[in-house]
């Protein structure tokens, strides 16, 4: 598979333009956490409504309250996660926002029974959109809030800064050697990606990420290697999974969101279950 440059050229202007963005949200302060990974779950709970409108015909009947009723859940999820231990007039804001989903939520089944719309399909499509897209985003607070009170100051940005790196060498390196040397198709699913491709990125990814972080963060080496390698492994799912829904609704990007390189599902497919997965190992491991 020989390296398309033009799209190359297309995809690299784009990244570095993302990539300011995200890392921009991720390192200034808990603020701008918040408000780039708000703002990037509702664009993939979004075009995920999308997708399945196409994959499954009742939802495409759904109501705008049910529609958009989601998408306010799926912002007070990460609302819930990302302010835990503030309070206001003496209650946690989570507990707040746990009165608001279930008060949408029956608003929403209400309503629905009420016009005779009520399906269980479609409840169950938006309870897997929330799940996956809300809820995987969502821990990424928790994992912030590790290391936000360190010795050294506010360093949370670290886990999820590792994790994220791990996820955009391992793309980019499966990528370049996938197309210069990729023989085996990973998957049916993916057919651009192979084997060759796979392998190669999560080696280099966990190599680089783990020897040049670890020299200027405070977890181990062997803790960001951990990190790391779930990153790049549960990435590649997340990916393949992405790729599946796409299949599905036979398209071949979620959204136009950077060209180059579709739309949010697109771009943060690999995040979306590579968090839970480095959640968990943190679990683990303290």
């Amino acid at each position: 598979m020989a390296i398309d440059f033009p799209v190359l050229k297309t995809r690299m202007l784009s990244a570095v333009i993302f990539a300011a963005l995200m890392l921009g949200g991720i390192l200034w302060n808990q603020w701008s956490f918040f408000i780039l990974f708000t703002v990037v779950q509702i664009g993939c709970l979004f075009e995920f409504q999308k997708l399945m409108r196409i994959i499954t015909p009742e939802y495409a009947a759904i109501s705008k309250l049910h529609q958009w009723g989601t998408l306010c859940l799926g912002i007070f999820v990460m609302i819930a996660f990302a302010f835990q231990n503030i309070t206001f007039r003496g209650v946690s804001i989570d507990q707040y926002c746990n009165y608001a989903f279930i008060g949408i939520t029956v608003l929403i089944l209400l309503v629905d029974l009420i016009s005779k719309k009520i399906n269980f399909k479609t409840i169950l499509v938006s309870a897997a959109g929330l799940i996956y897209i809300s809820l995987g985003l969502a821990l990424l607070f928790p994992l912030r809030d590790i290391m936000s009170h360190s010795f050294v100051g506010d360093i949370g940005y670290t886990i999820p800064l590792v994790l994220v790196l791990s996820i955009w060498i391992n793309d980019s390196a499966a990528y370049l050697v996938g197309s210069l040397v990729g023989r085996k198709p990973l998957s049916p699913i993916s057919p651009n990606k192979t084997w060759e491709g796979t392998i190669a990125g999560v080696i280099i990814s966990v190599l680089l990420v783990t020897k040049l972080m670890g020299q200027y963060i405070p977890p181990n080496e062997k803790a960001i290697f951990l990190i790391s390698i779930v990153a790049c492994i549960a990435g590649t799912m997340g990916d393949l999974v992405e790729s599946k829904l796409k299949r599905w609704a036979n398209v071949k990007d979620s959204g136009s969101m950077m060209p180059g390189h579709g739309g949010f599902l697109d771009r943060f497919d690999s995040i979306l279950l590579a968090t839970p997965f480095v959640w968990l190992l943190i679990q683990l491991l303290y």
